[in-house]
């Protein structure tokens, strides 16, 4: 039998009826030459039942090992070259794949993204809210990436390995394919965006679920992120804009709170706030268009509560989360992190580093 020349990962945790929804069109587009890969991690309603249904090559996880190391343990399983990744909540087009994978031809690019497509089935103003945010921040920004987006991306098996995967200590979705992305950079490799390679996010937000997940699961690894050297990328939604239009956001909850000895700065607040609404004045027009004005007002105050919520996080992840170790972080001198779920004969121990918090790690000897 030959051997695939590329291998797509779908990690799922949970989520049998994401992929009951998302399977069907992602055999569809599959390849020829490319195979199928589910990563249970732990799942207790059947996922992996659906996933060998649609004709998917399992691989189940002890316990809940968390995202990142479910892609590992695919990555490590995969026999193609060329790496896939997709999320169990995302439906895939007809070319998506084919897509990726073009942008792969290329011998200077090592990895590619794609972005959500502007018609997620979830009506509810915060689900729609966050995936066209989502796919207005991807269509905009340049092609040449500093990060990496593992919902719908793809790279080059060689040097996933060689950068040791995705960091296991993200035990939730968080940021781990943005700090892989980062490793990737460091090491010389080409990251590309390519706008036209979608999928359809199949997920249902709600207001309170998306601001906790905007804290916990992006904030708050960004800071600790930054405090470890990393910085934050110029673009996606960290242009200059972007950041002026944070600012304002901060100044305005500043100034509002300090109205409450001093009425007269609340002015001053709700200028801020208008500022800072007028810099999203694209994305927000953007929105009317694609649903309604109605839905566009929404938007704007959704975006100021995103903001303030990413400004909160950050603040508290940069001052009070345990400090990352002086290696350099993820990735430091000690080399990169380790792919879990290998053969105990391909394991040795490392030491702890990184954002670990002393845990051990394993490393994978190819």
């Amino acid at each position: 039998m030959k051997k695939p020349a590329c291998s797509v990962v779908v990690p799922v945790r949970d989520g049998a009826a994401f992929l009951a929804e998302s399977l069907p069109a992602l055999v569809a587009a599959l390849p020829e030459d490319a195979e199928l890969i589910v990563c249970d991690d732990g799942s207790r309603d059947g996922s992996a039942q659906v996933a060998a249904a649609h004709g998917a090559r399992v691989l189940p996880l002890e316990g809940t090992t968390g995202p990142a190391a479910a892609r590992n343990r695919g990555a490590h399983a995969a026999e193609g070259a060329i790496l896939v990744f997709l999320d169990a909540d995302v439906r895939v087009h007809a070319d998506t794949i084919h897509r990726l994978r073009r942008e792969l031809d290329d011998p200077e690019v090592t990895a590619a993204f794609g972005s959500y497509d502007d018609g997620p089935p979830a009506r509810t103003w915060p689900s729609l809210y966050k995936n066209l945010a989502h796919h207005f921040v991807h269509q905009r920004s340049r092609r040449e990436a500093s990060t990496f987006w593992a919902g719908c991306g793809a790279v080059k098996r060689e040097a996933f390995i060689a950068v040791g995967g995705f960091d296991p200590v993200y035990r939730r979705p968080s940021v781990e394919d943005v700090e892989l992305g980062y490793r990737l950079r460091a090491a010389g490799h080409r990251i590309r965006l390519v706008p036209e390679a979608q999928v359809t996010h199949l997920k249902r937000w709600s207001l309170g679920g998306w601001i906790a997940a905007d804290l916990r699961d992006r904030a708050v690894p960004w800071a600790r992120l930054v405090r470890a050297g990393r910085g934050l990328p110029a673009d996606l939604n960290f242009t200059a804009c972007d950041r002026a239009a944070s600012a304002l956001v901060g100044l305005a909850l500043a100034l509002g709170g300090a109205s409450a000895w001093r009425a007269a700065l609340l002015v001053p607040s709700l200028a801020c706030l208008a500022a800072a609404v007028g810099l999203d004045r694209a994305f927000l027009a953007f929105a009317a268009r694609r649903v309604s004005l109605a839905f566009a007002v929404a938007a704007a105050v959704m975006q100021v509560l995103h903001r303030a919520a990413g400004l909160v996080g950050f603040a508290y992840g940069y001052l009070f989360v345990d400090r990352v170790a002086e290696s350099g972080g993820l990735g430091g001198p000690e080399g990169p992190p380790s792919l879990i779920g290998a053969p105990d004969s391909l394991r040795r121990p490392v030491r702890p580093r990184g954002l670990a918090g002393g845990r051990p790690r394993l490393e994978v000897i190819e």
